[in-house]
């Protein structure tokens, strides 16, 4: 049984697909096909049923899992210990991160790197609650999460991050686009497009419009927002997109003259973001990185709230 064997048996266990997975460990698919089917000879059972049009795990594959996951965090971690003998920290840093994330985080990566090129960075995006259930597997060191109101897993600890308003984008010949700001209740009855449920976004922009007395009509989605953006301009509804970036002579959208950024007050919206990682296992890597994103939440305290762990 090799290592290799078990990354990529976790790695399609997570993706339910072997071209994906394949794709992840930068392997062509027959090879961790063959690895797989190998561990499974070994083991003397099928790990994955193959007769569907999706694979999934089979029972024995559940059991197996659980193990495999914590023989590669046991390999990680002896690795680490070993290179920091030599006083450098090694190994792998695994970040998630919502879509649009403040450019504050991309800075604490560089300088991360700067100090610690050892460690291999991977980022990956996707919803909060995708993220912070891999928090919880561990098969992400930490990730940066929009809270949503849902519950997180109870093995995920969070501090809160950033604090950023959320500005609205409309075509230069909107009804709306007239106006330096709006309240809320002026888009009651106008089409709006958004990310898709499950977004911080979605959430924020649901729960005011309902504090606010209305049910907001929602003409298009997407979990991607760079289209999100794009549908603004082609008029398929007002958009709401996080405002780091969008300063005036930067970013996306002020160079666009398709789009017009309209602040939104009475009630203010606002994204806040909270750094998520596992409570009781933190990597050494992990730690290092919150480490450095509490000195950059120190260094940034107008737009960004302090860094404290939360209950």
């Amino acid at each position: 049984m090799e290592l290799r064997q078990l990354r990529y048996f976790v790695t399609v266990a997570e993706d339910l697909n072997f071209t994906r997975a394949a794709a992840r460990v930068h392997v062509a698919q027959p090879a961790i096909s063959q690895q797989i089917a190998r561990l499974e000879h070994e083991l003397g059972q099928e790990l994955f049923d193959r007769s569907g049009r999706q694979i999934r795990l089979t029972a024995a594959g559940e059991t197996f899992l659980p193990f495999a996951r914590e023989t590669l965090e046991t390999a990680a971690r002896g690795r680490d210990a070993v290179a920091s003998l030599a006083g450098a920290l090694a190994g792998r840093l695994s970040i998630g991160t919502i879509q649009s994330p403040p450019p504050s985080l991309l800075d604490v990566l560089a300088a991360f790197h700067h100090d610690h090129p050892l460690v291999e960075i991977s980022l990956r995006t996707a919803n909060p609650q995708h993220l912070a259930e891999h928090v919880a597997k561990g098969t992400l060191d930490a990730a940066l999460l929009g809270i949503t109101g849902q519950p997180l897993p109870a093995a995920v600890a969070t501090a809160a991050y950033t604090t950023e308003p959320l500005l609205a984008l409309v075509a230069p010949d909107h009804a709306l686009a007239g106006r330096a700001h709006i309240t809320l209740t002026a888009l009651k009855g106008q089409p709006l497009a958004t990310l898709t449920h499950g977004s911080g976004l979605r959430s924020v922009l649901e729960t005011a419009c309902a504090k606010a007395g209305f049910t907001p009509l929602i003409h298009a989605e997407t979990d991607d927002i760079g289209l999100l953006i794009d549908l603004a301009a082609r008029r398929l509804g007002v958009a709401f997109v996080p405002g780091a970036g969008l300063v005036p002579g930067t970013g996306l959208v002020p160079s666009r003259p398709d789009l017009v950024v309209l602040r939104v007050h009475r009630p203010k919206l606002v994204r806040r973001t909270v750094l998520a990682w596992h409570r009781h296992r933190p990597t050494r890597p992990a730690l290092a990185f919150l480490d450095y994103a509490r000195a950059a939440t120190s260094r940034d305290t107008e737009d960004q709230a302090t860094l404290s762990e939360s209950s």
